[in-house]
């Protein structure tokens, strides 16, 4: 009875491989052999055998004719089945040809010796046979078959195979599905030599299919092996070898590129029939799932985007291997995040953390965000091997992200794990261009892509850009690809450490000007940890001539008003920025103080004050070049209300000011009886005074009766720590207990550097020896006034005759009931002229003074800048002229080799 089948293969040009159509669910089709009777073709080779004469031509005349093509069949006799499959013995015909008459009119088989009587069929076939060979048909051509070499085994030198052959198409006959997503391909060779090799489609990946009898199939191997199979087996296509079967080399693997890799077993690479690329077919079928790390290879050619489109049709289907995946969600799609901030937005970065992490402001809302890149890991400092390469990702991200505008995708949101905390993961882009930073990271080797696990969408939507990034980096040897140990980079000296190691600095700094460097940290709206590049020095930076409000150092503290405001408007500002400084001096902490330009023009303590989140101080601002553009920007923010001004009452300022209406005017006379308390040169020359003769006297005599019996009579309270600020008894180098105000407090060191207010000096004293104030003792103001000569300046801490200065000063000064008259206030600093009663001269001359009398002795230069008020003060104006005028004459003090008065 004759039967129908479709020929899946050729075995040789005397057998054929038959089968049915697939069932109505899609069952695979049965199989069976069917041996063309009473001819025989010549053997196909194998590894082990060569190919017998014109072998394969005889087969590719056969293949040519029915494969893939409907035949009638006939068996004549059954033979035992080999591997399950049945094996018959017949006859075929395709359109009404019957196969073997075809093959012997054409020579390529000969007739079988008959041991029956012949049918007139059996005559009919030796004529077509004697035909083929009085032509020299076939395998009857007298000149024998061509020569050619037949390599059945994979080339022993995989990696010169590839990288001859790599991206350069080569005509393929597939000789064999081994799965879905597996090929074994003869290759015809430009010379006509046939090399067979086994190659896994790019990009893809197949269940597997049981290769043992006995085993299972994975699910759905079976039909992704007939999907293959129909389309393909014994098929011509074009071959594009890409890779050996290595995937991406593991980020710092030791030798990574030290040895040549074993000769392959399969290559990588795209098969394209006529049709189509089978790869991208057996996705959008559902039989096939995308290999990501293949994206390398695929990008780009678009192969990987053209996979990925196939992807999202055979979710959308459900089929095969995507029957129970999960439904589209729409978290990539809509506005918002699941903790209901926006997912696509404008912003600023304003910090970089790592090698993969930022934080950046929303444009709109002002909110800070940080964010992890997306499908990025970068190296870790933690790890000796990494710091090198994490450090220079780092520094690339700040180069090219600090203080610009990007364009930010939130991708999905990491939830909190462990220690870590929740972070939104995204798409960052930069630049005209709408470059991908990761992207970018990754292909410079400083960076890896994360593994994801195949059914996790949560990842970049660049993700094949990032894998065929990676691959460039990992096939170039770039970073972390490189197989090398680099040493960490050393750790910055700490030139900030101590006071003593600052001050070494100082100099050497004032000299070089402006010197480039990197705000590291922002403590506090004025002070800086920066880092010096060039050097690899680190210090803090305090800037001159402000004061910005305190922070809070710890949860047990509170920062002062605005003092946050400061601390994010430095840091949103200057964080991680390319930055001048300017060093003029150095503090009792290791702090070095001085200026910051951002942009070359930006002067940080300016922008502070005018934004009203830092204050003059007008002490340490009086010298500096700059102090007028300081207290214009002051002003411009009193007048704006801004910040620390948000309460400023100009009018009930200016009522308080009323009885000068000139700042620089000259002050009604006002004699007062004054002791001078206290004398200090650190950090700079400055006097407290108390006022005799007043009721705060009598009550600080009082006062500090009953303190002493108090700290005689009251137990020590249980210790504490004072801090900045804070109203203690403290004890004095001579043993009493006097009220002080706590300037900065060391829980280290367990001191504090305190001011005396009674008395206006200054100590630092241990902690045992501070006490909280009692109450009972807060109630009288302290009565020293800090205070400094009118008029006049003692010679430059710089000059030899400074000591002698102060020498001079203290003599006739310190400890002594003098006359006072305030001609300029300052803030809280009283600017006096100071006169001995008991000098004689003082009688005759209404200007005499020790002011005077500095100036006159060569220890003292009128003071041009600091006493702006003197051209309100003619006839004072004159008689310090005079004086200066004398000590020249005389080669009195700084004059004493000639004219040398300091130029203000």
């Amino acid at each position: 009875m004759a039967m129908k089948a479709i020929v899946k293969s050729v075995i040789s040009g005397d057998s054929l491989l038959l089968r049915g159509n697939p069932g109505p669910q899609g069952q695979i089709p049965k199989e069976r052999v069917l041996h063309l009777a009473d001819i025989q073709a010549p053997r196909m080779g194998t590894a082990s055998r060569e190919d017998e004469d014109w072998a394969f031509e005889s087969r590719e005349f056969l293949r040519a004719l029915v494969v893939g093509k409907p035949v009638t069949f006939t068996s004549t006799h059954s033979l035992p089945p080999s591997d399950d499959v049945p094996r018959d013995i017949g006859a075929a015909e395709i359109n009404g040809v019957d196969l073997a008459s075809e093959l012997l009119k054409n020579g390529w088989a000969k007739l079988k010796d008959l041991k029956r009587d012949p049918t007139e069929e059996d005559q009919r076939k030796k004529d077509l046979e004697a035909e083929a060979r009085a032509a020299g048909k076939g395998v009857w051509n007298p000149h024998g078959p061509k020569a050619r070499t037949t390599n059945y085994l994979m080339p022993t030198d995989s990696q010169a195979f590839i990288t001859e052959w790599k991206g350069r198409p080569i005509d393929g006959l597939v000789e064999q599905v081994k799965d879905g997503s597996t090929l074994r391909i003869r290759l015809v060779m430009p010379d006509g030599d046939h090399q067979f090799v086994n190659i896994a489609l790019a990009g893809v990946r197949c269940s597997r299919v049981a290769s043992k009898q006995g085993e299972a199939s994975e699910q759905w191997g079976e039909e992704a092996k007939f999907f293959t199979e129909s389309r393909l087996l014994q098929r011509y296509v074009k071959v594009h070898l890409l890779s050996l079967p290595n995937a991406t080399p593991t980020p710092f693997q030791a030798g990574a590129n030290s040895s040549a890799p074993p000769p392959a077993t399969i290559f990588i690479g795209t098969v394209l029939h006529p049709a189509g690329n089978v790869a991208e077919h057996l996705v959008s079928a559902g039989l096939a799932r995308v290999v990501d790390w293949h994206a390398g290879m695929l990008a780009s050619s678009g192969g990987m985007e053209r996979l990925r489109a196939a992807e999202k049709v055979a979710k959308e289907k459900r089929a095969y291997l995507y029957a129970n995946a999960p439904a589209q969600s729409a978290k990539s799609n809509g506005t918002t995040t699941s903790n209901g901030s926006s997912r696509a937005f404008e912003a600023t970065v304003v910090r970089v953390w790592s090698a993969d992490q930022i934080s950046v402001v929303d444009r709109d809302t002002s909110k800070e965000r940080r964010l992890q890149l997306s499908s990025t890991r970068g190296p870790r400092v933690s790890d000796p091997k990494q710091a090198f390469y994490a450090q220079e990702a780092r520094e690339f991200l700040r180069k090219r992200l600090i203080g610009k505008h990007v364009k930010v995708h939130v991708d999905f949101i990491r939830p909190r794990e462990g220690e870590f905390e929740e972070r939104e993961a995204a798409t960052v882009r930069y630049g005209g261009q709408n470059a991908n930073i990761a992207e970018q990271l990754i292909e410079k080797g400083l960076a890896g892509v994360v593994r994801h696990k195949r059914d996790d969408e949560d990842r970049s939507p660049d993700y094949d850009k990032l894998m065929a990034a990676e691959q460039v980096a990992a096939a170039e040897g770039r970073g972390i690809h490189s197989g090398k140990d680099v040493p960490a980079p050393k750790q910055p000296l700490n030139i900030s450490e101590s006071a003593h190691r600052a001050t070494t600095f100082v100099n050497g700094f004032k000299r070089l000007g402006r010197i480039p460097a990197v705000v590291e940290y922002v403590a506090a709206g004025s002070r800086f940890k920066i880092f010096l590049p060039k050097d690899n020095q680190v210090l803090t930076l305090v800037l001159s001539g402000v004061r910005a409000p305190r922070t809070a150092r710890n949860a047990s503290e509170a920062s002062e008003p605005y003092g946050f405001e400061s601390a994010e408007f430095a840091t949103r500002r200057y964080m991680q920025r390319d930055v001048e400084i300017e060093i003029h001096d150095a503090d009792k902490s290791g702090g070095f103080i001085g200026a910051l330009y951002y942009n070359k023009t930006e002067n940080a303590a300016i922008a502070l004050v005018k934004e009203g989140l830092a204050t003059v101080h007008s002490y340490s601002a009086e010298n500096l070049s700059w102090a007028k553009q300081l207290y214009d920007a002051e002003e411009e923010a009193k007048k704006a209300k801004r910040n620390i001004w948000k309460e400023y009452d100009e009018e009930a300022e200016q009522a308080v000011e009323a009885p000068k209406e000139d700042a620089n005017g000259p002050l009604k006379t006002e004699y007062l009886d004054v002791i001078v308390s206290d004398v200090r040169t650190k950090p700079q020359f400055a006097f407290s005074i108390q006022i005799l003769n007043t009721e705060g006297i009598a009550s600080l005599e009082k006062l500090m009766r009953e303190f002493s019996l108090h700290h005689k009579t009251v137990a020590a309270p249980a210790s504490s720590v004072p801090k900045g600020g804070d109203l203690v008894s403290a004890k004095f180098s001579d043993g009493q207990w006097y009220r002080a105000r706590v300037r900065r407090s060391s829980p280290i060191k367990k001191e504090a550097e305190v001011t005396f207010i009674d008395y206006g000096n200054q100590d630092t004293v241990g902690f045992k020896d501070i006490r909280p104030l009692d109450p009972k003792f807060r109630s009288l103001p302290g009565q020293a006034q800090d205070a400094r000569l009118s008029f006049v300046k003692l010679v430059a801490a710089e000059s030899e005759y400074h000591d002698e200065a102060v020498d001079r000063f203290r003599a006739l000064a310190e400890g002594r009931k003098l006359v006072a008259n305030i001609d300029h206030k300052e803030g809280q600093v009283l600017h006096l002229r100071l006169i001995d009663p008991s000098d004689p001269a003082v009688a005759q001359d209404p200007y005499a003074s020790i002011n005077v009398d500095l100036v006159r002795e060569g220890l003292a230069t009128v003071d041009k800048k600091g006493a702006r008020y003197l051209s309100s003060y003619p006839a004072m104006g004159k008689k310090l002229q005079e004086a200066v005028n004398q000590a020249k004459r005389d080669r009195a003090g700084m004059f004493e080799f000639g004219d040398v008065e300091e130029d203000d």
